[in-house]
């Protein structure tokens, strides 16, 4: 089976200990997204019920070692019990010993969850991605959807392998604490849980009057972003007009609004930490106050007061971080909502369940009262007829906007038409299967994408069962031989991502060899070379007329030098064809093909 030319394409939050986050996007519906998340999970049944268990008893053991501090305290050292003593806090490290393991246990499972998890949304989403059709990538620029991609699963890996163990640690050890707090002494308890409504009220006052800090910090970070991405892109035209001082009075403008909003928010954020360890340090002076004034008059012991002081540790060091991890919880949430829309977008391109396979085409084209547009608002082609016999070149000519690439992108089927049809071999192109279209569409773009990778792997990217020889006489055939040559690695030369170690015009010519590698049954050549010197076009004209013998070709070019050998010559202007024939048919004519190419090569 022919390859393909090409691909085809025509065009956190973070936070610290003691430390609020900034907001976040809330998710629409948390509800349903849990549930789309658990149907993830739920493979792992054995594992989660494994964490459970290992939550359950590290909380229990928790729990367990400051009663037992309790005890030795008041029944062994007290009572001078060496031997006692000993045995006692054998056991205690024993218990403290278990604890480590389960909690590393526990750590280790929900982390495998996650990766596993993570893993299996994140091929779907790449899955997904493949399948769409470029109207979604047309309204969505690639830095979102990197982002839902990247940032969002990350946010959803990390809160499953962290957040998820803590709150259900941080919930079952808050309960446990309290029942073991009033068994214990009720009068101490409902003294430690006075200091709870003080920490809320404080924490829920500071992060209402940071979050405006927070939003305008993050307002201007991505003012900056840009900035700092379009000042890169467009470095050579900056330069060029000496507007290095311009850029950089702007950046530092942004930057310092930056540094202030930041620091009024960091400053509040910081302040948070110390404010909810005064509250948990004075609870703990309550603590030891009520304790000793309930001891002397025999209604505690030391051991409690101790048992106390290790109970309210563990009770206000998760309160203190519930804010975050629900924060982290809510983020992450709201991030696989976003992935998710993704997975539930429909591709337009559809492909029917009695598709038609098909090894190679013919190459009889037709496309009948073709309309078309990008949005519903406005028609880019209009009643567009073209029948193109098999082994016929059909140019396409007009100003930029007329809908030259749009006729294109149906051919590859990349959109639909809303109305007509487009048929290859008498079929429509709907009822073949998609795969096979394309692997029978050779594409050499306008802007031509090279994967990273060496020359001879981007070449035969067009059929990769070719050998290194049938690689090398495409190149040839490309004349980009000519200049891999003298490479220092000739073909084995690495190409940075898009080829950009490589000027525009010898990218062209290793899209073309890779066009020609492929031998597909239509050939569409889009501007292919645009950007090569007029000595090298000449040069690549016979390997090019050599390539398309035979095969059904689409040409559309600028210098109309290179199509006058062409079998049609189509001129579209505003989505419509105005004129229709061969070259000297629309000379002859004197219209718009007449006047442009005397502006090209007779009025000097």
């Amino acid at each position: 089976m022919k390859q393909q030319a090409t691909s085809f394409s025509p065009r956190g939050q973070t936070g610290t200990r003691g430390k609020m986050r900034g907001p976040f996007e809330k998710a629409k519906d948390s509800k349903g997204t849990l549930k789309r998340i658990w149907q993830y999970m739920k493979n792992e049944k054995l594992y989660l019920f494994f964490v459970i268990v290992l939550v359950i008893a590290t909380t229990l053991l928790g729990l367990v070692g400051p009663y037992m501090i309790g005890i030795i305290i008041d029944q062994y050292i007290i009572a001078k019990n060496i031997a006692g003593t000993i045995k006692m806090v054998s056991i205690l490290a024993i218990v403290y010993l278990v604890f480590s393991i389960f909690t590393w246990l526990q750590s280790y499972f929900m982390i495998n969850i996650s990766l596993k998890t993570i893993r299996k949304l994140r091929q779907e989403l790449f899955e997904q991605l493949q399948s769409l059709s470029l109207r979604f990538f047309d309204k969505r620029s690639q830095g979102e959807l990197m982002s839902r991609v990247t940032n969002d699963i990350d946010q959803l890996n990390n809160a499953i392998s962290q957040s998820v163990i803590q709150i259900m640690s941080t919930v079952l050890t808050v309960v446990g604490v309290i029942i073991a707090m009033v068994s214990l002494n009720w009068m101490m308890a409902l003294i430690t849980l006075c200091v709870i409504p003080v920490m809320f009220f404080s924490t829920k006052k500071m992060i209402k009057y940071s979050s405006s800090n927070f939003i305008k910090r993050q307002r201007d970070l991505g003012e900056l972003n840009g900035i700092v991405e379009e000042s890169i892109t467009g470095l050579e035209v900056i330069q060029l007009f000496g507007k290095e001082d311009n850029v950089f009075k702007k950046f530092s403008s942004v930057n310092e609004r930056l540094r202030q909003s930041s620091e009024k928010a960091e400053m509040v954020s910081g302040f948070l930490g110390p404010v909810n360890n005064f509250i948990n340090n004075l609870g703990l002076v309550f603590i030891i106050a009520s304790g000793a004034l309930l001891t002397l008059n025999n209604l505690a012991t030391v051991g409690i007061i101790a048992a106390f002081v290790t109970y309210s540790r563990q009770f206000f060091r998760p309160i203190n971080q519930m804010s975050s991890l629900l924060n982290t919880f809510q983020a992450a949430i709201a991030g696989a909502e976003r992935a998710f829309e993704i997975l539930d977008e429909v591709p337009e391109i559809k492909e029917n369940e009695a598709a038609i396979p098909v090894r190679s085409f013919r190459g009889d084209v037709q496309l009948s009262h073709v309309y078309f547009g990008y949005s519903k608002e406005q028609l880019i082609l209009k009643d567009i007829s073209i029948h193109a016999k098999a082994g016929q070149t059909i140019a396409i000519i007009g100003p930029t906007g007329s809908g030259k690439t749009t006729i294109i992108n149906l051919l590859a089927r990349f959109y639909d038409a809303d109305a007509g049809s487009v048929m290859i071999d008498g079929q429509d192109i709907k009822d073949y299967r998609l795969k096979d279209v394309r692997k029978n569409i050779g594409l050499v773009l306008q802007e031509t994408f090279l994967f990273s990778g060496t020359i001879m792997e981007n070449i035969r990217y067009g059929n990769l069962q070719a050998s290194d020889e049938e690689v090398i006489l495409a190149a040839k055939t490309a004349s980009a031989h000519q200049f891999i040559k003298h490479l220092p690695n000739r073909y084995e030369t690495l190409l940075s991502s898009g080829g950009n170690n490589l000027s525009q015009g010898q990218k062209q010519l290793i899209a073309i060899a890779r066009a020609i590698l492929a031998d597909a049954s239509i050939l569409i050549l889009d501007e292919a070379t645009s950007s090569i010197d007029t000595k090298t076009e000449i040069e690549i004209q016979t390997g090019l007329a050599n390539l398309m013998k035979g095969r059904t070709s689409f040409v559309i070019a600028h210098r109309l030098k290179t199509i006058e050998n062409a079998d049609v010559i189509l001129v579209i202007r505003n989505g419509e064809i105005i004129e229709r024939g061969s070259h000297q048919k629309l000379m002859a004519e004197k219209g718009f093909y007449y006047e442009s190419y005397r502006n090209q090569f007779e009025v000097l």
